[in-house]
């Protein structure tokens, strides 16, 4: 085995396909095919299931392809010399909610300080689909709803913020009372495929049993558009105070019993001395510390 076949390795699960990782490491196909092969024979292990037209990696290959990449990241960190610069790229998972919330300033102060640093963020929305990708290694961190049993252990977690869960009324609703607008508004659910569309609904039942939501969406932003347009009252994990301000809509606390949601930034264990991880969980820190005061 050397280094080259797991260079080619991470960049067939890049590219998508031998083909295009050839093209981008500078290897004909039927190289490629030769290096996977010996790396197979090196660890006993398949590395892809060929029963498909396009072979597709196993489990075992994106575990080897990461540990390849923090190799490679710190043999690039030695080469380097002391040099404080961070570099590469980072793969960054964050719910929809925070991604107009947290992530656009802590992103401008990540390139402030860090401009060789590039923050991918993928299209992935769900708290348990980027627990998926993060303990598969296909991201680095996330910024989410962290799980109401804690979440596992073999992660590192650090709590950004309580976000308590409000109801939300059209500007020219007259009632005080959660329950009166909801019985006289009908109500607008939180999508109940998510874990904070589900908190949402079992509070909102517990005002008013058996009632049905006239609509479902997953988009804060249309449900805030459809309060301030007077389609119903919805009960939501605290929307960000411009959009709220945007659409006039009024903000209804629910009690010293209102539910909350914990965000987080999560990470893998084996990460925690890893700089780039560290440097990025800070700027999200900072973000919302200044957000705070």
């Amino acid at each position: 085995m050397n280094l080259s076949a797991l260079n080619t390795l991470r960049a067939i699960l890049v590219h998508g396909s031998f083909t295009a990782a050839g093209a981008a490491v500078g290897c004909t196909p039927s190289a490629v095919s030769l290096q996977i092969k010996q790396l197979e024979e090196f660890f006993g292990r398949p590395l892809f299931d060929r029963s498909t037209r396009v072979p597709r990696p196993t489990g075992f290959a994106v575990e080897i392809a990461q540990a390849a990449s923090d190799f490679g990241d710190r043999i690039e960190a030695l080469r380097a010399g002391p040099s404080r610069a961070l570099e590469g790229r980072f793969r960054l998972g964050v719910i929809t909610s925070m991604q107009s919330d947290l992530l656009p300033p802590a992103l401008r102060l990540l390139s402030q300080r860090y401009p060789m640093l590039d923050v991918g963020v993928p299209p992935l929305n769900d708290t348990d689909e980027l627990l998926v990708e993060l303990r598969a290694g296909r991201i680095e961190a996330a910024l989410l709803v962290r799980p109401e049993n804690g979440g596992s252990s073999r992660m590192a977690w650090h709590e950004l913020r309580r976000q308590p869960y409000v109801m939300l009324a059209p500007p020219d609703a007259t009632e005080a009372d959660p329950r009166s607008l909801l019985a006289n508004h009908g109500w607008i659910g939180y999508d109940t495929s998510l874990p904070g569309g589900r908190v949402a609904a079992r509070h909102v039942r517990s005002l008013v049993p058996g009632l049905s939501c006239q609509r479902e969406l997953r988009s804060m932003d249309a449900i805030v558009s459809m309060v301030s347009l007077g389609l119903g009252v919805t009960v939501v994990p605290q929307p960000r105070k411009r959009l709220l301000e945007a659409y006039g809509v009024r903000v209804i606390g629910l009690g010293r019993h209102a539910p909350f949601r914990r965000i987080a930034m999560v990470w893998r264990r084996a990460d925690d001395d890893n700089r780039k991880v560290i440097e990025v969980v800070n700027a999200f820190k900072q973000v919302q510390e200044e957000a705070s005061a």
